[in-house]
């Protein structure tokens, strides 16, 4: 039986196709496993196809990481649109925590640049990616610190971090799907923790 031809698609939808399938199979199987046959089975496509979007593999991965980055700083963007009070901002930030609200599976997938690390190219993407999101709450943070709604111990710059690190942390224990992680046994959770320390009505 003659294998049907892909449907055409427009370059730029199917390569956000392509991505689709990428971060499903990454996130079942792992970057490392994955190949590029088993993606074009995913997505229907001829492996050549893959090739005239993305050079190799961890071109694909980088574009998804890159993906993935941009995508979280627009849910951001979203959900603080036309909320003016600096508490507010930060609460809703502190509740959304991309690691494991919506973008957990492109999440579990970027972890995986853990074994990566060695790639240039891959680890330069990371870094931007961080950089980028410190960036954005530490000028979320310095805005609540001029209105007073945040203390000034620490400067914006640390705290930023530390958020990082927390919701890194928190993220990967997700993941892990280590039971009843974060929170204690009256169910008091890592985030209202963190929301007390930070945010002044």
């Amino acid at each position: 039986m003659a294998r049907r031809k892909p449907k055409r698609l427009p370059a730029a939808k199917r390569k956000e196709q392509l991505l689709d399938c990428a971060l499903a199979l990454f996130a079942r199987v792992g970057y490392a496993r994955a190949t590029t046959a088993q993606l074009a089975r995913a997505a229907g496509v001829t492996e050549p196809i893959i090739y005239r979007h993305f050079a190799s593999k961890r071109d694909l991965f980088v574009a998804l990481i890159q993906r993935t980055a941009k995508r979280t700083l627009q849910n951001w963007e979203d959900r603080l649109e036309n909320v003016k009070d600096p508490p507010e901002r930060l609460r809703r930030i502190l509740g959304d925590n991309p690691m494991t609200h919506g973008g957990s599976e492109e999440y579990r997938v970027v972890l995986q640049a853990i074994t990566e690390v060695d790639d240039e190219e891959v680890s330069k993407a990371v870094a931007k990616h961080f950089s980028d999101l410190h960036k954005f709450l530490t000028r979320e943070l310095a805005l609540a610190q001029e209105h007073r709604k945040l203390g000034r111990v620490f400067s914006a710059e640390l705290i930023a971090w530390i958020l990082i690190d927390v919701g890194l942390g928190y993220g990967v224990l997700d993941a892990l799907q280590v039971p009843k992680q974060g929170e204690d046994r009256e169910g008091v959770r890592v985030r209202d923790v963190m929301e007390r320390l930070l945010v002044r009505a």
